[in-house]
């Protein structure tokens, strides 16, 4: 369950098939109660985020930071969902919101009782013909398999 959590949680987008891909990002809970035994976990087969064609065009890319609440039954409360950090561009921080609406969740545990929980999901849009944005995990690793010195994990 927390494998599908770490790959649902980076939403990026192969050339031309308009398809989502995951790599791993944990969710971190928002609320200060009592922390889950278990985390939510994402279910949906695709992601539901999708790329503005405008955006995807000029090779835009961004990182947006969701919060949501979960509920019992593992649904995002939609009236409840906001951007918590935005990307800089109105349409990727949209297609975020508007993305989150189709998620579900195996919803979070504590002591194997489904209960509510506020995390932040961050939804990356990537291009994959534009660089690497600074910090990008693909980025350091190119750095590293190229030999510079000043490549450091993060």
């Amino acid at each position: 369950m927390m494998r599908s959590l770490l790959s649902s949680a980076l939403v990026g987008l192969l050339a031309g098939c308009g398809k989502t891909d995951a790599a791993p990002r944990v969710p971190r809970p928002r609320d200060p109660g009592p922390r889950p035994d278990e985390m939510p976990a994402v279910v949906n087969a695709d992601l539901p985020f999708r790329y503005p064609a405008a955006l995807y065009a000029r090779k835009v890319q961004g990182n947006v930071t969701l919060k949501l609440v979960i509920d019992r039954d593992g649904r995002v409360l939609g009236d409840s969902t906001r951007v918590d950090e935005s990307s800089g561009y109105a349409a990727l921080d949209s297609a975020a919101l508007m993305g989150s609406r189709e998620l579900r969740f195996v919803p979070a545990k504590l002591h194997g009782e489904p209960i509510p929980l506020s995390i932040l999901f961050p939804v990356f849009f990537r291009h994959p013909e534009a660089l690497p944005l600074p910090g990008d995990s693909t980025l350091q690793s190119a750095k590293r398999d190229s030999g510079d010195p000043d490549a450091r994990e993060m």
